[in-house]
């Protein structure tokens, strides 16, 4: 497909979970003359959201939709989208007088088939980071909640709840962990990507850097190694960690800090989020096995399973991808929510005992007890969404209303000062 796109910047994606430490690998490829590495571009995002809009738009977002599927439906789309980026990429290289951009967007978890279809030639560097700490630096820079009131850890009806009371943004950071990070796991196996470790970034800078650099086809030998200066470019930002601009070298205790940082609950919370397996199988079971001498146990890779399932069903539906003329009505969506907490944690809490046990029916009654736990939670945040819109409706209709007293208020002004 390259050939088609005639000759195009060199584009470099570096992939990693927010809290990952992926604006410090960014910053230290930058320090080399040939790299630009712009603080979170987040451009292949709103590309492959290409033509869907604000609901609010006066042109109407369907007919928008429609139309512009229908239009880039007789061309080839991902031609397009191409010569875009290309286009906004090779600008930015332009003005920088670099060589190679690398479009570091933590989120690009949610759309590597896109990256994959638009720049299938692209190298990726892919940054893994122990979850236990990602999770410390969610709680200690965000204030992302880990662990649900008066609970040992976030139980499956605890989260439910939490997903329908706390802001999207919060939501979507903990979606990074269960959805996020199997994802990229997966990813480390293609071809063209350069997998690096944080805990070795940070206790040996210069020689990742040096390995990293030669497989952009860079001279490692004009970087300079673990510098710190010069981030002047991301104080302009409002992207990227903003604790970058604190250091004067490379920090080394970050490795570990989330030993203190953690409760036992919170521990708890993110090995049932993430896994046992997984943890294992990317190298961390020495992290594993620490959060296990601090009384954390292994429940088993059913209950992670079903965070797993739950997230995906609130992701797709915040991505609209749930076909809402298939679900209930308004009035059915809300009554459902008023009913929720009782019913839905009846069933999530029976989910979560059956998931200590590892034989082979139990897991089939958990799978069973899913399908009805997904359709609760799908009316529910329909019906969350439709508060929501009505609530939006109603600010609206109070906002024209004040117009229309002002405007009133202005011509018996008006009447009074002319007699």
């Amino acid at each position: 497909m390259s050939c088609a796109f005639g000759r195009s910047p060199a584009v470099c994606f570096l992939l990693g979970l927010p809290r990952a430490g992926t604006t410090l690998l960014a910053h230290l490829l930058q320090c080399h003359p040939d790299v630009l590495a712009p603080p979170e571009p987040w451009l292949m995002l709103a590309l492959e959201a290409f033509g869907r809009v604000d609901q609010r738009h006066p042109a109407g977002p369907s007919l928008i939709e429609v139309a512009t599927s229908e239009f880039l439906g007789r061309i080839d789309r991902t031609i397009a989208l191409r010569a875009f980026a290309d286009a906004a990429y090779g600008q930015y290289l332009t003005a920088a007088g670099k060589r190679i951009i690398i479009d570091k967007t933590p989120r690009y978890w949610t759309a590597l088939e896109f990256l994959e279809r638009v720049y299938p030639e692209a190298s990726h560097i892919l940054l893994l980071r122990n979850p236990y700490a990602i999770a410390a630096s969610l709680k200690s820079t965000w204030g992302i909640p880990l662990r649900a009131e008066s609970s040992y850890s976030v139980s499956v009806s605890s989260l439910a709840d939490l997903m329908l009371r706390l802001p999207d943004v919060i939501i979507s950071s903990l979606a990074d962990l269960v959805l996020g990070f199997p994802r990229l796991a997966a990813h480390r196996t293609r071809a063209q990507t350069q997998l690096v470790r944080y805990e070795l970034l940070v206790a040996h800078p210069d020689q990742e850097i040096r390995r990293l650099l030669l497989g952009l086809g860079c001279d490692p030998a004009a970087a300079a190694y673990a510098s710190m200066g010069q981030v002047d470019y991301l104080r302009s930002s409002s992207f990227g960690d903003r604790k970058i601009l604190e250091r004067n070298a490379v920090d080394q205790s970050s490795i570990k800090t989330w030993q203190s940082q953690l409760s036992v609950e919170e521990m708890q919370t993110v090995t049932d989020l993430v896994g046992t397996t997984l943890l294992t199988e990317l190298g961390y079971e020495g992290e594993l096995l620490l959060a296990q001498q601090a009384g954390v146990v292994d429940r088993g890779p059913h209950l992670t399973e079903l965070y797993r399932q739950i997230f995906r069903t609130w992701w797709d539906l915040r991505a609209g991808k749930a076909a809402a003329s298939s679900g209930p009505s308004q009035s059915e969506q809300v009554h459902t929510a008023r009913q929720l907490p009782e019913n839905f944690r009846a069933t999530c809490d029976m989910s979560v005992v059956q998931a200590q046990d590892l034989s082979a029916p139990s897991f089939a009654e958990n799978l069973l007890l899913a399908d009805p736990m997904k359709a609760q939670l799908q009316q529910a945040l329909l019906a969350s969404e439709a508060d929501r819109a009505a609530g939006l409706d109603a600010i609206r209709t109070r906002d024209a209303a004040i117009e229309i007293l002002r405007g009133e208020v202005a011509r018996l002004e008006q009447i009074v000062n002319m007699a």
